[in-house]
């Protein structure tokens, strides 16, 4: 099934786990319809995994599992259910009447001196009596042990929670384990760069067993064959008169082409300007302008092919100064020639047989 760059992104954004609870339950219930979308999660998931591997652990602050301790407990404290108010206690037993036991008042202590403003009790005031079926003495009150077993029903407050420290104490764990590991693989690392740096730059001061081979490499070399001279063509450039005004020097293996000025003067305002003209060229092509110096180079002709280069007709032609505008001469030739060869290419020498 082809997926749109959207489901990619998705599944991208899935395996570096930064969609929302919404996004994420999206997700999984595609890949739970979908085992196609569940593979291109898990390859996602995959590639992005390389990545932790080049994130170095970091410790962190000590406030921040003080602040996770404090959060759990606090989130622990919250969800307990509140306590039933307790009853209260049951009175205490009756005394029987039958034997009753005279108790003496508790005397006070010597430095206690009775409390102003307390009235004293019916019994105490003069002129009121009580009758003698209704009189109970003054007794204090006798609290019994209890000796029977406690009242289920009474509710017992609930003990004070406990903070669970099990996940910071199995974190802490995972991220000792982890920075164990990379410790151990960075150790490693070290070590495989240290051999092979002294296996490149310093063999000898590794143990037999680690040294490279020693490689052997053979050079062959050639000796170049001798360089053999080019043929050399020369053209004068000459007007009606008969006098050379030019003198054209043509390299046959480069091409270049150098003019020697001999005896011709630009008029004031004038450029000379050297074209090559051939029947196998629409037009004649321009050479550049004639510079003032006695020598002038160009390597223009490497573009012709030499059959052209040595069978045409090179002239001269007065234009306005920087030469013609249009690149087409706009006067007659006033001078022009043809290349001869003045010194044949030299053939190479076979070997002498011994």
């Amino acid at each position: 099934m082809a997926y749109t760059e959207d489901h990619i992104a998705l599944a991208a954004e899935y395996a570096l786990g930064t969609l929302d609870a919404s996004e994420r339950a999206q997700v999984e219930t595609m890949m739970a319809v979908d085992k196609a979308f569940a593979d291109v999660v898990q390859a996602w998931a995959y590639r992005l995994g390389v990545l932790n591997q080049m994130v170095g652990s970091v410790e962190p602050r000590p406030i921040v599992w003080e602040n996770i301790r404090s959060e759990l407990a606090r989130t622990d404290f919250a969800q307990e259910t509140p306590a039933p108010e307790a009853s209260p206690p049951p009175p205490p037993p009756p005394v029987p009447e039958s034997s009753p036991i005279e108790v003496a008042p508790p005397e006070l202590a010597p430095d206690v001196a009775p409390q102003p403003g307390l009235q004293p009790s019916e019994a105490e005031q003069p002129g009121t009596a009580r009758p003698a079926s209704d009189t109970l003495p003054d007794i204090a009150p006798i609290f019994m042990p209890q000796v029977h077993a406690p009242d289920p029903d009474v509710a017992r407050a609930p003990p004070a929670p406990v903070a669970d420290n099990s996940n910071v104490i199995r974190l802490e764990g995972r991220v000792k384990r982890w920075r164990t590991i990379a410790s151990a693989v960075g150790a490693l690392a070290a070590a495989l760069l240290v051999t092979l740096s002294l296996q490149i730059f310093q063999p000898d001061a590794l143990p037999g067993g680690l040294r490279p081979a020693p490689r052997i490499q053979t050079v062959e070399v050639k000796t170049p064959a001798p360089l053999t001279a080019a043929a050399q063509y020369v053209a004068l450039l000459q007007g009606q008169g008969g006098g050379p005004a030019f003198i054209l020097t043509v390299d046959g293996a480069t091409r270049n082409f150098t003019v020697r000025k001999v005896g011709a003067t630009p008029e004031a305002g004038k450029s000379f300007e050297l074209w090559l003209i051939s029947d196998k060229l629409p037009r004649p092509r321009s050479l550049g302008v004639i510079g003032a110096g006695d020598f002038t180079a160009r390597p223009v002709l490497g573009s012709f092919d030499p059959e052209v280069v040595n069978g045409a007709t090179y002239a001269v032609t007065v234009e306005q100064a920087g030469g013609s505008p249009n690149g087409q001469p706009t006067s007659a030739p006033v001078f022009s020639g043809k290349l001869i060869e003045t010194v044949p290419p030299s053939q190479p020498q076979a070997p002498a047989k011994k």
